[in-house]
Formats: C-alpha cells, structure tokens, sequence
C-alpha cells in the first residue's frame, strides 16, 4: 500500500523543476557564471585595471585566456569582474522592481477608488519602450550603479504590479477572505497574510524575467555611455569600448556579448521552469 500511494504521490516543486533537461542545464549553467563572477577576486587571473601598453589587443592564447583590450587589460578578468556588476544590478533591481510593484498591486486591487488612477499609470508607463524611459531616468538621477537600479526598478515595477492587482481583484472576493474580514481581520492583515502569500508564484516568476530583463538593459545602457561610470568593468560597456577594433579584435565583443546572451537565456529558461512548476497546469516538456 505505501509503495502504490508514493508511486501515485504528487511530485515534489523541485522534481517538477529539475525534471526539465532545458530548466537544468540552464540552473547549472547560471550557477556557475554567478559562482565564478562572486568569487572574482579569487579567480581572475589579473587585476581587471591593470595596463600594459606591450599587451594591447592581444590575441586569446598563454598569457591572456581571452585577450587583452585596447588598454591592454585582461578580457577574462574584466569578464568576470563586469559579470558582477550585471548580477548586482539585475537582482537589485529585480528584488526592489518586486517591492514597489507589489505595493502598488495590491493597493489597486484592494481600494476601489485608487484602482483607476493606479491602472492608469501603470498603462502610461508601460507605453513607453523600456530603453527609452530607463535612458530618461538615469539621465535625471545620474549614472550610477544605484541610480541604475532605482531607474530600471521603476520601468519594470508596472509588470509586477499588473500580476499583482489582477490576482488581488480575484482573491478579495474569495470565501475566505470575506471569513477573515467577518472575523475582525484588519485590512493589512487581509492583504498580506491572506492575499499576498497566495499571489507569491506569479511575483517569483516574472521577478525572475526581470532579473533577466534588467542584466540586458544594464548592458545596453553601459552600451549607450548612459549607464554606470565607464571606468567600472561592465559587459555593456566592454562591448562598447570594442566595437571599433571589431575588424582585427573581433574577440573584444564576442565574449562579453556571449556572457550577456547566456546568462538571459539561461534566466528566461529557469523562469520558464519555475512558473511550469509552481502552476502544474501549465507544465510542459521545453
């Protein structure tokens, strides 16, 4: 009897997640680009600001893994370096973006009176293209990694927020709820105990695409020259600075345009995982 019920038992959050080789091979693949970014200090083989006018656009081979730029500094090390600086960013802005667009949801979603202007403001802002309201806001607050972050948080604030007032506007009504309401529950209590914890898989799921979302327009931002300070290691920025030796050191964009092109398909793919994982109806074999 106990080996029929285990084998017709509900397979666990983290069975359904692995179970996919496309999910797998992408946590796999992320976790060591995050791992070898983090321990930067401890991996890279040079001092990501160090010159050497004799090293200038070295080819990759023994005495740079990857090259050297036009300033003669070790590619794989700013590689790693700059990774950092994109992970920082992208789970800064993924986290606070979380934080904002759950408040304004759920405010939307709970007071009648403010879910019309709210709804408003999230659509205006939405018509924007992303590129060009992130350019607006860091061009106001500055060029910065923390400007960067606030300026990104606020584009991407509207998708959680839209997740957030739709599941809210649909949980208020539920028995439950109006049993807790019955019961003398406070409307904050309602909000946060009640409605939030049931509305966490939608928030993680698109938290992670913003993730992803953030770290590429953090590099096309450093591309533009309107993101952090140049002289910080950034893959947008390393793409920039070799773009105009694209012709003899081809490698200078290539890498950091690889390193950007995985880690987002890597993040997009373990999103995908995660929201066929959280909601089962939606499981499919990627």
């Amino acid at each position: 009897m106990a080996a029929t019920a285990s084998a017709g038992s509900e397979p666990t959050f983290l069975a359904l997640l692995l179970s996919r080789r496309a999910v797998l091979g992408a946590l796999v693949i992320f976790v060591v680009i995050a791992g070898l970014c983090v321990l930067a200090p401890l991996v890279a083989p040079a001092d990501p600001m160090k010159m050497s006018v004799r090293a200038r656009l070295t080819a990759p081979g023994a005495d740079f893994l990857l090259g050297a730029d036009a300033f003669g500094r070790d590619v794989a090390s700013r590689l790693l370096y700059a990774g950092r600086v994109s992970l920082t960013i992208g789970l800064g802005v993924a986290a606070l973006a979380s934080v904002i667009g759950i408040a304004i949801g759920l405010v939307a979603g709970f007071f009648r009176r403010l879910d019309a202007p709210m709804s408003r403001l999230i659509d205006a802002m939405m018509a924007f293209p992303d590129i060009l309201l992130a350019i607006a806001l860091v061009s106001i607050l500055g060029g910065s990694i923390v400007n960067v972050v606030i300026a990104l948080s606020i584009v991407y604030a509207p998708r959680i927020a839209r997740i957030v007032r739709a599941s809210t506007l649909v949980i208020r009504e539920l028995p439950y709820v109006e049993a807790a309401r019955a019961l003398g529950s406070s409307t904050l209590t309602i909000m946060f105990t009640h409605v939030l914890r049931n509305i966490l898989s939608p928030i993680i799921v698109q938290a992670t695409f913003i993730f992803a979302y953030a770290m590429l327009a953090e590099a096309g931002l450093s591309f533009l020259g309107v993101g952090i300070d140049p002289s910080t290691p950034s893959w947008g920025t390393m793409i920039n600075e070799g773009r105009q030796y694209i012709d003899k050191a081809a490698f200078l964009i290539v890498f950091p345009g690889m390193a950007i092109s995985v880690s987002v398909l890597s993040l997009q793919l373990i999103g995908d995982g995660l929201r066929d994982a959280l909601d089962p109806r939606l499981a499919k074999d990627l």
